[in-house]
């Protein structure tokens, strides 16, 4: 049919069906609720952002990193801010630091937390997510903090077969440091490994795959949902407060370098 003999009625239903496919994507896109994201810097964490991206379910605006000031390292992980920043800038997200004192009490925390959580909440944030997978009392502690301000934990990963999940989090591409680990479950030997096939296949019995009895955590460097890989090196294994950390650092660091 010759273009200009198309009937009007034609092209006005043409124009309408792509106005509604438009807004129906714009409307899909505005109903994305807003959310702030869990963030250790290990896999778990980083599990969590990749199921939300496979899913669309939440837009997340910024990643929430408790960080001990005194050390100027992710708290529990020993990890540099400096690294915390470059992992924030290779997937594309902010860093929203929670910062505390060295040995600070839960109620500092709680109150530092609060604060940061309560700036989000008046710009229209009211969802954060959580990387946990089964310990139910670290879950229903979120759920009961964030209830008293008015906002709600989600769980994307919660209740996943953590071995299943571990050999998911690997086959998937992705790249991990063993940065800390409890020595009354794993020798010291297993700090500043690569997490991978190997590790996973010479963990004791007793050790959970994905650490999340605190036996271990990680720093993940690349993956799926990076646009670069935050390159590293591992430095020295020190035992510090009962745990053994390995100081990862940026490849392009001096030796003895101590900046954060």
């Amino acid at each position: 049919m010759d273009i200009l003999q198309i009937r009007p009625e034609y092209i006005r239903a043409h124009v309408r069906a792509l106005s509604r496919s438009l807004a129906g994507k714009m409307m899909g896109e505005r109903r994305q609720p807003p959310a702030l994201l869990s963030w250790s810097g290990g896999k778990d964490s980083t599990m969590t952002l990749y199921e939300n991206k496979r899913n669309g379910k939440y837009n997340v605006v910024a990643l929430l990193t408790t960080v001990t000031r005194d050390f100027d390292r992710v708290s529990m992980h020993g990890v540099r801010r400096t690294l915390l920043r470059k992992q924030g800038e290779a997937v594309g997200l902010p860093i929203e630091e929670v910062r505390i004192s060295k040995n600070a009490p839960n109620a500092e925390y709680e109150e530092q937390m609060k604060a940061v959580l309560e700036r989000h909440k008046r710009k229209g944030v009211r969802d954060v997510l959580f990387g946990d997978l089964f310990l139910q009392d670290i879950r229903r502690y979120r759920e009961e903090r964030l209830a008293s301000i008015g906002m709600r934990g989600v769980f994307p990963i919660w209740k996943r077969e953590t071995p299943a999940l571990a050999h998911f989090f690997v086959d998937e591409g992705f790249r991990a440091i063993v940065c800390c680990i409890d020595p009354k479950f794993l020798d010291r030997k297993f700090c500043g490994v690569e997490f991978d096939e190997a590790f996973l296949s010479r963990l004791p019995p007793r050790v959970d795959p994905c650490g999340e009895n605190g036996e271990f955590h990680t720093f993940v460097y690349d993956g799926p949902i990076f646009k670069n890989a935050v390159e590293v090196r591992v430095g020295e294994v020190v035992l510090r407060d009962g745990f053994c950390f390995a100081d990862i650092l940026p490849l392009d660091s001096r030796p003895g370098s101590s900046t954060g």
